[in-house]
């Protein structure tokens, strides 16, 4: 038998990725502020919380993208040291009766901070409560006239 005709079989490991740790992180993001509330998948237990006045000196810079990327960094740590590793995103804004349904300016910059930060994002989902023709809207019967 020649060298050629000799497989010499290689033994390749494969590291086995350790099983994913899932939490929820709640987003509420409005104009005024964002709150970043991670919880587990139930939702009971709250492992995390850290708002944009948290980590920021003046009131109009609580719902700032800036604000928003730094509480997602500190709440992602606290997330990353009780074990949790990965997460599903949902982002909610005031919504209902009369709030806006747009979240506001932080809700990107948040999502974006806990992915930087070692998170493995699943879902993202919007869940801004939306009225089901309920109460009147403010205004008056003309609407509310600039």
């Amino acid at each position: 038998m020649a060298k050629e005709d000799v497989v010499v079989e290689e033994k390749v490991e494969v590291k086995k990725r350790a099983r994913d740790r899932w939490g929820v992180a709640h987003i509420f993001s409005s104009y005024n502020n964002t709150i970043i509330h991670i919880t587990d998948l139930t939702g009971t237990e709250t492992i995390s919380r850290v708002s944009g006045g948290m980590v920021v000196k003046q009131h109009r810079l609580e719902s700032s993208p800036t604000a928003a990327l730094s509480a997602a960094k500190r709440v992602a740590e606290e997330a990353l040291e009780k074990g949790i590793t990965a997460i599903n995103v949902r982002i909610r804004a005031p919504g209902g009766q009369n709030g806006p349904n747009a979240p506001g300016p932080g809700a990107q910059a948040a999502v974006r901070g806990l992915a930087r930060s070692g998170l493995r994002i699943g879902a993202v989902e919007e869940i801004t409560a939306l009225p089901h023709d309920g109460c009147r809207k403010k205004g008056g019967k003309r609407g509310r006239r600039v």
